[in-house]
Parts: structure tokens; sequence; C-alpha cells
């Protein structure tokens, strides 16, 4: 009798099979009028965004055409006017995400958001990740579902899921585009993308060279991004659309810094960064496959993927690795009538597994020296999931759902022979209302369990020089969620208040800023905030009849706090400042736009739990400005911080500051004055 876990296995594999008959039947010639225009497997982009403002939940959406005329070189330009969505630069493309404290105190990479491309997973199996495949100048558009609201696609974490749209060679805004930009730091970027329509088949790829020598001494990086897809309309109820990628990065690292350097010598590196020749780099390949199917009794949808990834990290150690993600995930929705009321249900698995070859040696100038591990780790997951809307009234639906998982985690030190695992199983249910007193108005409100895995940085810390395991407990949190948001002719608002109350957050403390945080299990503690959004047409008409002056102001609120801890209290947890807000005004008018920008953070994050040490607040002025010269050709001007202010962007976390010995050099500074020029091709 087969066991359990194989016979989910088998179940995930077996979900794939009719995708896989489909893509390899021929079917014969016939001829078919009335072909449904557009693709099954890409919506256009409007039916995306009215699909997600129907989750009875604090989702965003994002068009590319918000971000298209400015220096977009990171998921910060991307997500800069979305509340509740903290992203911070360090340097490069390595950047701080962070939804709803989500990886507050990870001083490094990605933890508690799960990032997906085209509805498909980008995170490694083990739940970790990093956002170097993603290609702002690659994308169509961007989804936030923070917490449980991406139940829809599997995800049952604290910070939910952000998705990643790329265009196809039906969303595509052009069937080509060209794009060259330059500035400050030695910066110069250029992307080219193309799509064609060949009757049943669409293909569009898009490739993008960036090279920065840096604001910060020993920073230099050069990114190579290339994404690619491939649909065939097999009939016109079936379609399958395949994806490739391939992503080379060579970043040099500048450290962090204490804060005292940080605010006066900003642009220096680390002692430990020049000395070991720190860097990341990175060679990695991404095929994936949607096979769409159209039912009388719905639509099944079946995800594949596999990721290699080839990572050389001299820091502390040169950290040497290889590996291997792959994955199937099957969903089916439909609509049918229960009772007389209208029901939408979606029913989805997903399977996915890794494995990776993990070696660390001596670091002799960025070069390997002697072998210190030789490891295996190897991560898999096994999640159904089902998620049901009602609608009670024409106006209010009732919005249910439940995810149940199994995560194992495998690790073997081929040096000592030694061997450790631990299992992770879990129930993650959800119920919202969903109330439209008019199509354009929504108040929403739900309840939902997340639960977050501790990935292998979290379980592997670094004792004497060499990985110890250490057995975590997984992080458990309710979130209780109210808002609205809707539009109206002159502007719109998006308004949540949610409140999260967690049993074993994941936390981080630096005891050496060149050695990866240890992560330890919090006890009780509390996540609680404000997400604002709101725009509106101040005054139209101004200088010509379609001329018009709009403000944008966007607000997060963080307070996130233990709860009677044995040790820090009812302290505030270091990582993030307490409030973060963006103001914009832009003038537009046919010819072009211009956007003065603040950005303001009024008081800094606590760097330490003790709650003894924070960075300052500060204010930066931005600029942004687009010229429309002729049909398709755009010239665009980004300008940051004019003033040339002196401010932490991120920094990673301590326990106690003040401390005897304690190593402060966790911040790292923000950039100086730039601007950067560009012009962008459509045709």
């Amino acid at each position: 009798m087969p066991t359990p876990k194989r016979a989910l296995r088998g179940a995930a594999l077996l979900s794939l099979l009719p995708g896989l008959a489909l893509a390899q039947t021929t079917l014969p010639a016939i001829e078919v009028e009335g072909r449904a225009a557009g693709s099954l497997t890409a919506p256009p982009v409007e039916a995306q965004r009215r699909a997600l403002e129907q989750a009875p939940a604090a989702t965003r959406f994002v068009d590319s055409e918000e971000f298209q005329n400015r220096y977009a070189a990171t998921l910060r330009e991307v997500l800069a006017e979305t509340p509740g969505v903290f992203v911070q630069s360090r340097y490069g493309q390595e950047l701080r995400l962070s939804l709803r404290g989500s990886g507050i105190a990870r001083g490094f990479h990605l933890r508690g958001v799960e990032v997906l491309q085209d509805g498909i997973p980008v995170n490694f199996a083990d739940g970790s990740g990093d956002f170097y495949q993603i290609d702002p100048l690659a994308l169509r558009s961007a989804a936030v579902y923070p917490g449980g609201n991406a139940l829809r696609f599997g995800s049952s974490s604290l910070g939910g899921a952000v998705d990643f749209t790329t265009p196809t060679a039906h969303t595509a805004e052009a069937p080509n585009i060209l794009r060259a930009e330059g500035g400050t730091f030695g910066t110069w970027r250029l992307s080219g993308q193309a799509s064609r329509i060949f009757g049943d088949w669409d293909v569009l790829g898009t490739g993008t060279v960036m090279h920065q020598d840096g604001w910060r001494q020993h920073s230099r990086s050069q990114y190579e991004q290339f994404n690619a897809n491939l649909g065939y309309r097999i009939s016109n109820n079936v379609e399958t659309r395949f994806y490739a990628g391939a992503y080379i990065v060579r970043q040099q690292l500048p450290g962090s810094l204490s804060l005292s350097d940080a605010l006066n010598r900003p642009r220096s590196a680390s002692a430990a960064a020049l000395s070991g020749n720190q860097a990341r780099n990175v060679w990695a390949e991404r095929f994936a496959n949607r096979t769409t199917v159209r039912l009388a009794a719905g639509q099944l949808d079946v995800d594949s993927w596999l990721t290699h990834k080839r990572l050389y990290h001299p820091i502390f150690q040169v950290i040497d690795q290889d590996g291997l993600t792959w994955g199937v995930a099957p969903r089916f929705s439909t609509e049918f009538q229960l009772g007389g009321l209208r029901s939408e249900l979606v029913l989805g698995a997903r399977y996915f597994a890794g494995s990776n070859d993990a070696l660390q040696y001596l670091n002799n100038r960025g070069s390997r020296g002697a072998l210190t591990a030789k490891g295996v780790q190897r991560a898999e997951n096994y999640e159904i999931y089902a998620e049901n809307r009602l609608w009670l009234l024409s106006q209010l639906a009732l919005v249910t759902g439940v995810k149940a998982l199994r995560n194992d985690r495998a690790y073997e030190n081929r040096l000592n022979g030694q061997r450790f695992s631990r299992s992770y199983d879990g129930l993650n249910p959800r119920i919202g209302l969903l109330w439209e007193p008019r199509p354009e108005v929504q108040v929403f409100t739900n309840l939902t369990r997340s639960q977050d895995v501790p990935d292998f940085s979290d379980q592997l810390q670094t004792v004497g020089g060499a990985p110890f395991w250490v057995p975590l407990q997984s992080q458990r949190a309710w979130t209780v969620e109210i808002g609205t948001r809707g539009r109206f002719e002159r502007g719109g608002w998006d308004l949540t208040l949610f409140r999260s109350n967690i049993r074993g957050q994941l936390l981080q403390f630096t005891v050496d800023p060149s050695i990866p945080a240890g992560t330890f299990n919090a006890g009780s503690t509390v996540n609680q905030g404000v997400e604002f959004a709101a725009h509106v047409d101040v005054a139209r008409g101004l200088l010509g009849a379609e001329d018009r002056l709009s403000f944008g102001q966007v607000w997060t609120w963080n307070d996130f706090r233990f709860r009677g801890d044995r040790q820090y209290g009812g302290n505030r947890i270091a990582g993030l400042p307490p409030h973060v807000l963006r103001s914009a005004l832009t003038y537009a008018r046919p010819e072009g736009s211009i956007t003065p920008i603040l950005d303001w953070v009024p008081v800094g994050a606590w760097a330490d739990y003790a709650n003894t040490l924070r960075t300052n607040g500060y204010f930066k002025l931005g600029l942004e400005a687009a010229l429309n010269v002729a049909p398709g050709i755009t010239l665009f001007l980004d300008a940051r911080n004019l003033t040339n202010k002196r401010y932490v962007s991120d920094l990673s976390t301590l326990a106690n500051a003040a401390a005897p010995g304690a190593n402060t050099a966790v911040f790292y500074p923000g950039e100086g004055r730039s601007v950067f020029l560009g012009t962008r091709i459509a045709f």
C-alpha cells in the first residue's frame, strides 16, 4: 500500500497528464469560426485587474504604465506607490521586501513572501528566494496579495504573495519596444522586446543588459536577463504556453557599516567586504509551462516548472551552491448555483521540491580556500487548497477557504555523515465578506491563518565556522483585516487596517555583520498597521482642455511589538520604521508630464530588540518628467534625492546594541543624489 507521501506525489504528477496529453495530441485540421480573441493562458490586463479587485481583501494591482517612464531598476520602483509594501534597497538589486512584517528582521534576501512570475513560484522549494530574475522591463503588471489573500495561488505565508506578470504578444503594449538609459554612478541599461502573432502561435522575448559602477565603493554590478514565452492555441478551448528565462548576475558587495559611517562616510565599503572581495554571482535558468483547458464545467489550469541556479557567493566564507527546483500545480475553477445563489469555486494542489548541493570554503580574497562544509539540502512541499465565493445577495459575497500542507526539510552533512530532518504540517482556514454597494466601491473584511516554515538559511546557522542544524518551529498567525477601496470620476482610494497575532515569529539577530544572522522563534508578538493610498485630480483644464493636476498619497503605518516577552517585554520589533509616506504631485497633458515626489520617513527604525539604537528619520525629494516627442517615442528624466540627504535605507537587526562588545555595523546607507535619462521607443 503506498504511503500518504507517495500518494500525494503521485496525485500531483497525475494532475499534469491532461495538459501534457493535450499538448502532444495532433488534432485534425478544422475550420473554427468565431474564435475568442486574446489568450486563455494570459488574460488582458484589464481582466487581470478586475479579477484581483473582486477579492474581499487588501489586494493591489500595478500596471506597467505606472512605472514605464522612470528608471525602474529594481522592484522598489515597480511597487513604490503600493501601500503596505516595504521595499528598500541595499545595493544593486539586493532588496528588503516586507509585507505586514514578513521577514522584518531578515538582513539578507527574501523570507515570508512568495514571489510569483506569471502565477508560478520563483522562490526555491524551502521558501527562500531573491529578486534577480525579475526584470522590471519585462513586466506587464504586478499584483500584491498580502497574507492569506494569496490562497488562490496556494500561498499562506504572513506576507502573502506578489505576482509579476510578463507580457505576451496578446498583452504587449507594442510589437517592438526599445529602451536605452544612462545616468550617475556609471549606470547604463539597454533593453529590447519583440512579439509576434502567427495564427494560433504567439511569441515574445525581452532582453536586458544593465551595468553600474555603483554609488558605494566595491558595489559594481552587471545584470543580463532574458525572458520569453511561446503560446499555442490548440483549439478554441485549449491553450498551452511555455516560458523560458536566463539570468546572469555579477554583484560586488560593499557590506554594512556602523551608523556613524553610514551617515558620515556612506560611500565607503566595510573592511570585511574589501578584504574578502565579497560578491554574489548567480547563473540561473527557468523553464515553465501553463496549459489551460476550458471545460463545460469550468476551467483547468496546470502549471509546471523547473529552475536551475548556480551561486558563487564569497562572504564570511565562500558559499558555493548548485540547485534544482521543480514543481507542478493544477487548479480548477468553476461557477455554479448553490441553493439558487451564485457560487465561484477554486480547487488546487501544488507539489514542488528541490535539491541543493551546498559547499562552503574558507574565503581567500574571494577565491576558494579549504573546504569547510559539504552538504545537501532537500525540500519537498505538498499542498491542497480550496476557496469559494458565495454571493448571498447581489452585492454581498461570503468567501471561505482552507489550505492543508506538509513541508519536509532534510539536510545531510557529507563531511561528518550527520543527517537532520523535520516535517511541518498545517491547516490554514480563511473566511471573509465582500460588500459592493456600487460597482466602483467595495468594503471587505476577512480572517485568515498563515503559516511560515523556516528555510535553510534559518535552520542552518553558523557556529564555529560551520553550519549547525537548529530545529526551529514554524511561524503561525491569525490576521484580521477590514478595508475599503473604490474609484470615482476624479480619483480613488484604498484603505486597510490589519492586525496579526503571531506565535513563534521567525526573527533574526546579527552577531557578526559578515556572517548570516541567527534565527529564533519569538513567543507572542503582534503586527498591526494601516495601509492607505489615494489619488485625486485637483484641477483640470488649467492650461488646456486636456491637462490635469493630480495629487497622490501613500502611507504605511507599522506597529510591530513583542507581547509580554521575558526579555524584551512590550518593545517594538526591530527592522522597519513605523511610518513610511510618499507624496506625488503630477501635472500631465498629452505632450508629457512632470512629477515632484516627496519620500518621508518621520522616525527611523529600531536596530535592536532592546530598543537602544535606531536610525534617523529623513525625507527625500525627487523629480520625474516625461516628454512624448513623437508617436511611440518618449524621453524621460528620473532625478532622486535632490538634496543629497544622508540616511539609512536598510539594516540588519541586533539583540541589544548597548551590550558590551556588540558589533553595530549593520546599516546600509541610502544612495546620494542621482539623475537618470532615458528613451523609450514603441512601434
